[in-house]
């Protein structure tokens, strides 16, 4: 299987995949019409990526693509409609990097209440300003808002925890009976984590649904003097609105993603937010970026490779159907020979009804299997027995409808 990574990439993970068989080809410096001219070149079936985009036309520069491998959580940096539309499937890493992405959060928030940052920059320009740094706040008893529970979310909660904080929550999926295994108040809005936190925290995937969800109402929700954190993707925050929040209520901010940042590893670029005035702490998207994860994540990557090539399966997939469309479905025994699914199939294509999924599992022995076929519409009473009388190795077919319920 050959295999295309256009990106940094673990050696260890390189070589894992070598070991497996891969062909591999690592290009961690591709983008743009430069990744489309390598998969053009190469002819992968499976692509790896960490930063680079992935466009539309870079799906479609080989008919073999059958594999987009994010290495890492977020996946928005790839087309996944066109990837859908030529069925290729895309899978991601989720959880491999909760714990890095938690350390630098709370790096984030220690930063902001000592001023770390301020305190390195004035002794380096040759400064003693104690009188200025000596004092803080602190985090213990304080109360952290975390919106949005899901690997990377818990692991900031356990962390928060630790530090002795009141912990609010909010996320769609979030219950009562979660929050209280969580050790979490559970509140109804994002708005209403803001008005009861003295920190707030996002770890909200990059989505439609989420795309400005932090904006100027729920800012204004905070008290004067609070601190916002972003360790997940510039698109769930306004940060124009966060800018003037920093100027109006004396927020401090701490950010590890920022709208337009740079791709590559190396870039001029000056976001306007570290101008906006106040306490704002900003690094270059290293959330991730431990050796920790890096080989959780490689090691995840080459697992889903591994189980590809050898089941056709791929781990993690994002964008499966969630709700299949089937209504019916068609069980057919039968011994294992040519011919008996070419004949099952022909039957279900003259009938005009399209099959949604199948599944065809072979019985200890190998002599005989059971066929699971999904169709989108009823089979009549005369397709069914031109199935069944239609081969010899059939042994017994049965139609049902399928429960939405």
């Amino acid at each position: 299987m050959k295999v295309l990574i256009a990106d940094k990439f673990e050696k260890s993970g390189v070589g894992r995949l070598i070991e497996a068989g891969c062909e591999v080809s690592h290009e961690p410096d591709l983008s743009g019409d430069g990744l489309c001219d390598a998969i053009a070149k190469f002819d992968p079936q499976v692509l790896v990526v960490r930063s680079t985009e992935v466009s539309g036309a870079a799906l479609e520069a080989s008919s073999r693509l059958s594999v987009v491998v994010r290495a890492g959580a977020g996946y928005n940096t790839i087309d996944v409609e066109a990837a859908s539309r030529r069925a290729i499937m895309v899978a991601n890493c989720p959880g491999k990097n909760s714990v890095a992405v938690a350390e630098l959060t709370f790096g984030l928030i220690l930063a902001l209440d000592r001023r770390i940052v301020d305190n390195a920059v004035d002794l380096r320009s040759g400064k003693w300003r104690k009188k200025e740094y000596g004092t803080a706040r602190g985090i213990k008893g304080r109360t952290l808002g975390v919106v949005g529970l899901g690997q990377i979310g818990r692991a900031v909660v356990k962390r928060a925890q630790a530090f002795e904080m009141r912990v609010v929550a909010w996320s769609r999926s979030l219950t009562d009976d979660v929050a209280e295994d969580l050790g979490v108040e559970r509140c109804e809005s994002p708005a209403d984590v803001a008005s009861k936190c003295d920190v707030l925290s996002l770890h909200l995937a990059a989505c439609a649904e989420t795309k400005n969800l932090i904006g100027a109402e729920v800012l204004s929700k905070l008290k004067r003097g609070s601190y916002v954190v972003n360790t997940a993707r510039a698109d769930i925050l306004d940060y124009a609105a966060l800018a003037r929040a920093v100027k109006d209520h004396d927020l401090r901010v701490g950010l590890d993603v920022f709208p337009d940042e740079p791709g590559g590893g190396e870039a001029d670029f000056r976001s306007s937010i570290i101008d906006s005035g106040g306490v704002v702490y900003g690094t270059h998207h290293i959330g991730a970026s431990t050796d920790q994860s890096q080989e959780a994540i490689a090691k995840e990557t080459v697992r889903i490779v591994e189980e590809y090539a050898r089941s056709g399966r791929v781990a993690n997939c994002v964008n499966l159907c969630e709700k299949s469309v089937a209504r019916c479905v068609l069980v057919v025994r039968h011994r294992n020979r040519p011919g008996v699914l070419a004949h099952t199939l022909n039957e279900i294509s003259k009938a005009g009804v399209n099959v949604e999924e199948m599944e065809n599992v072979i019985c200890e022995g190998v002599e005989s299997a059971c066929a699971q076929i999904k169709l989108d519409a009823p089979l009549g009473e005369e397709a069914v027995e031109k199935i069944k009388s239609g081969n010899e190795h059939i042994i017994a077919v049965t139609f049902s409808s399928i429960d939405e319920s």
